[in-house]
């Protein structure tokens, strides 16, 4: 059976962020994770770990200005040395929270940027974060994301359908990649949502890619809701994912049509929603 990680940037956004910790754990939930720790000292979200018997499981490193547009730095041109000084804090994170994955966000590329640099810049910032955290015991990853959509207008923070001209945007380019990098301590996480926005065929890339797969999330197609709401066979992945010795965690990144127990309806078979209470 997956494991299931509640994302707290997009679930049980009925209470404050730092509330949402025992609203996921009475939901069910034995893993959290979320795009952006930074906004809290660790020992505060440590102990609401420690408090509701929670592990952490993935986070973002810093993104760069999200305000201004930013997405990520790790492929951006011209801001290297912003990109390697954003690890620390990320290495800080990871520890308190004994948190051993990390996403190593590419970020936005405008039009007018050099493709070929752009790409050259990520293989180089990746292979040295990589090395950075490697020491530390924590694994990077990187995920493709769509480039169509944006943010989603007047919902809660960091919640996306996509990310407008983000760089990297199908998983046979972040395999190639991370070829390129040629690092042990990176590895792939792929979103099954943005997977069928962007390429399709869910089963054949799961089964693909599964070497390199350190975590999974979820969501509906169209609209970023439950999952199963919309054109995908979830039942039929997560039973895929069994079948083929997935390890990791399966992140609910979703955006809830109402209340997020009531949405929560499609995992009760996994112990999860209200009555796990």
């Amino acid at each position: 059976m997956p494991r299931f990680a509640a994302n707290l940037h997009y679930l049980f956004t009925e209470v404050p962020f730092l509330d949402r910790f025992a609203a996921a754990a009475a939901a069910g939930f034995r893993a959290v994770e979320f795009q952006v720790p930074y906004e809290h000292e660790p020992s505060q979200l440590r102990k609401r770990l420690d408090r509701h018997g929670l592990r952490m499981v993935l986070f973002d490193a810093p993104m760069g200005d999200w305000a201004a547009g930013d997405r990520g730095l790790a492929a951006v041109p011209g801001r290297e040395e912003e990109f390697r000084a954003s690890l620390s804090p990320a290495a800080r994170y990871a520890q308190a929270l004994d948190c051993d994955l990390v996403h190593v966000m590419a970020g936005a590329i405008g039009p007018g940027v050099d493709y070929a640099l752009a790409e050259r810049t990520y293989v180089e910032n990746l292979r040295h974060a990589a090395d950075f955290f490697a020491p530390l015991g924590v694994r990077i990853v990187i995920e493709p994301i769509n480039r169509r959509l944006g943010i989603v207008q007047g919902g809660p923070s960091y919640t996306t359908e996509g990310m407008h001209g983000y760089f990297l945007n199908h998983s046979d380019h972040a395999r190639r990649v991370i070829e390129q990098v040629n690092s042990e301590n990176l590895f792939l996480h792929l979103d099954v949502y943005h997977m069928q926005m962007l390429e399709g065929h869910l089963a054949e890339t799961l089964r693909a890619n599964l070497d390199l797969l350190r975590h999974v999330q979820i969501a509906g197609v169209p609209g970023r809701h439950e999952p199963n709401v919309g054109e995908i066979n979830y039942p039929y992945l997560f039973e895929l994912l069994d079948e083929i010795g997935y390890q990791g965690w399966v992140g609910c990144e979703y955006r809830p049509r109402t209340e997020t127990l009531v949405g929560l309806a499609w995992a009760e078979p996994f112990g999860l929603g209200a009555a796990s209470r």
